[in-house]
């Protein structure tokens, strides 16, 4: 007689094979689609190098292949078997290890509003908290069969848009209800306590992001947050794993970046638009961070983007 363990891997199973199944068709070149709001799908067909992005409030699960994130010295890897959270905006690097055209990469992102997650905490009754949750605003989780079913009926949505409008709010509330009672659930209520600590340094990181190419006066943003610098200083790392000037500094880095192969600006040029004052500063910061000076670094990324074109 089959027992309901064997039961619950075969629909985990079967519900894999669906989510591969369906992406596939949702997604069938390589990129990223918007397919219904806040909800995103990636495929890639081979492996990449190490890539600089900024995350944000947002649930992920890979259907096909596996990716390395970097948060400054944390490392983290995750697969069709895990999930991964990040509740705040951070610089992060990342490349995919496991993609092939015979079997490209997937993956889906959910956007998660900060209001909702408080609002399903109170219909949950999950009072906010003190305590020892931990705060890190990134983690990678095991993918139990709720949050997996959930995600393909989101899925399943995308040949159905005259009920998304309706269903998509409602599925993406279980969502946010299933991380609340899993093993991140302490870290999401964490984020959502208003007037925490996460939720200072969420405003103090979005401060940053915004002004990240001006002098940053630690003492004074401390002040704003109501927190003691030591306290602003501990607790920021804590959250991202960086100092407030590392988390700078790898802001202007990866725009200059940006800048100088979007936009084709010089290493000055760039290094002066983003904040450095001194050119060698900025050579040196730069070749620290990516391995290479900056006006080399761009031509191999050129490079390499014309030959996979």
């Amino acid at each position: 007689m089959e027992s309901s363990l064997q039961r619950l891997e075969q629909r985990v199973l079967s519900d894999r094979e669906e989510l591969v199944e369906r992406l596939s068709r949702a997604i069938r070149e390589d990129g990223r689609i918007e397919p219904l709001k806040g909800l995103y799908l990636n495929r890639a067909s081979a492996l990449t190098e190490l890539a600089y992005g900024v995350t944000e409030l947002s649930f992920c699960i890979i259907a096909q292949g596996s990716k390395e994130i970097y948060l400054a010295e944390e490392h983290y890897r995750y697969d069709p078997a895990h999930y991964l959270l990040a509740t705040a905006e951070l610089p992060v690097t990342s490349r995919l290890v496991e993609a092939s055209p015979e079997q490209p990469y997937l993956s889906v992102r959910l956007t998660l509003d900060p209001a909702l997650v408080g609002s399903v905490m109170v219909e949950a009754g999950h009072a906010p908290k003190g305590g020892s949750a931990d705060k890190r605003a990134l983690n990678v989780s095991a993918l139990n069969a709720g949050l997996l079913d959930a995600t393909l009926r989101l899925i399943r949505l995308l040949d159905t848009p005259e009920e998304a409008r309706v269903l998509m709010p409602l599925i993406t509330r279980e969502i946010v209800f299933r991380l609340l009672m899993g093993e991140q659930g302490p870290r999401l209520r964490h984020m959502a306590m208003l007037g925490g600590y996460t939720n200072r340094i969420s405003r103090a990181v979005e401060r940053i992001r915004n002004h990240f190419d001006k002098p940053l006066r630690i003492d004074g943003l401390a002040r704003e947050l109501g927190m003691s610098t030591s306290g602003f200083h501990h607790q920021f790392k804590t959250v991202t794993a960086m100092t407030p000037l590392q988390f700078q500094k790898q802001l202007r880095l990866q725009e200059a970046r940006r800048l100088m192969i979007g936009e084709g600006l010089d290493a000055a040029s760039a290094g002066y638009r983003v904040g450095y004052e001194d050119a060698a500063h900025f050579n040196r910061e730069y070749k620290r961070l990516f391995g290479l000076p900056p006006m080399r670094d761009a031509e191999r990324l050129r490079e390499v983007a014309a030959s996979l074109a």
